[in-house]
Parts: C-alpha cells; structure tokens; sequence
C-alpha cells in the first residue's frame, strides 16, 4: 500500500506530523508541486492523508501545491473516489459528505486558542496543545497497527481521545466530530455510493 500525504507548509500545523512520520512507503507533499505532478501523485497511490487548514470547499492552498485557492477542492474528486481516504482539516465533513467520498475525517476540528473562543469552548494554550498532540500520536500509532482497516483505526483513536475529552473540553469538542464513512458497494459489476456515517 503506497500513501500521499498532502499536507502543505504552515507552521501552525505542524502537530499533525506524527499522524504520518512513522508510516513506510509514503510520498508527502508539503510545497511547490504543479497541478499535473499532484494529479500524478493521487493517482499512483493508494491511500490519501490530507492535512491542514481548510473548510466545507476543501483543503486550502496556502504553500503552491497545485494550482488555486483549494490544494483539494472539488476539481480533484473525481480523483479521490477510489482512495482509501483520511482528511482532517476544519469542516472537512461537509466536503466528504457533499461528495460522498469514503473517508476517515474530522468536522470542525479546534487546533487553536483563537477557535476554541469560536467555538465557545473553554480552553487554554495548554489543553489545546494537549488535544492537538493527542490526537496526532493516537491517529499515528493506530494508522502504522492498522494501515488498512480505518473502522478499526477510527473506533479506537475515537475511544482513547474521548477519555481525554473527559477532562479537556477541546478534545470533547473535536472528539464528538470524528467520522467515518462506508461508501463503495459494488453490484452487478457497477459501483454506486452509500453514505453511512459514523460518529462518536
């Protein structure tokens, strides 16, 4: 299984990292890639983790990965279909599930003090730290375990950041927008879309 890892440069997530530092066999893609090397690149991989700011439109271009506003947006869906997917990014919910694309993926997702204030959750430098770095290791570890079984990988990231949410209310935030979806059903040699998604 070979991975890409879209995650343009921007100092402010680079606690995202860990989801993709132990995992073999992967291409990241952080700067300064043209829109036909990235189309290049889904297409010969896999599994697509995309990573960073974005919203309901898709992940935004903020370091020249392709071309436009959107590094991922819905000129490259058609190419998504079918990848195995993880997409985390604020609002990434509304993207995959306007286009009923098979993913792991978060809703709004507070990585900042300035969100959290957003958002009306009470918290501190500290407890998003806490939170970001959390759940980072948990999705890392899980995806190295359980590369290719993401109902697996969601359920338990899903079950251990909640504990934390427990006692840190960003993380209760986030924990309560991590998703799954079920999508490809494939009949009569066609293949059509159910949405089925999973919360927690």
């Amino acid at each position: 299984m070979k991975t890409l890892v879209i995650h343009p440069e921007d100092r402010s997530t680079d606690f995202l990292k860990p989801i993709y530092a132990n995992i073999k066999r992967k291409t990241v893609l952080s700067k300064n890639i043209s829109r036909d090397k990235l189309l290049a690149m889904v297409r010969s991989h896999d599994t697509i983790i995309m990573l960073g700011h974005g919203s309901s439109s898709g992940l935004f271009n903020i370091s020249g990965i392709g071309k436009g506003v959107m590094v991922v947006g819905e000129s490259l869906v058609e190419e998504l279909r079918d990848k195995q997917l993880i997409a985390i990014w604020c609002n990434a919910d509304k993207f995959i599930e306007h286009h009923s694309l098979p993913a792991l993926y978060s809703g709004m997702f507070i990585s900042e003090v300035s969100e959290a204030r957003y958002c009306n959750v009470q918290g501190d430098q500290a407890m998003v730290d806490e939170s970001n770095s959390t759940f980072a290791a948990l999705l890392g570890n899980m995806l190295v375990e359980s590369p290719s079984d993401l109902k697996t990988v969601h359920h338990l990231v899903g079950e251990s950041y909640e504990e934390l949410g427990e006692v840190n209310a960003v993380a209760k935030y986030n924990s309560d927008r991590w998703y799954l979806t079920d999508v490809t059903v494939s009949k009569n040699n066609k293949s059509y879309y159910t949405l089925s998604t999973l919360g927690f």
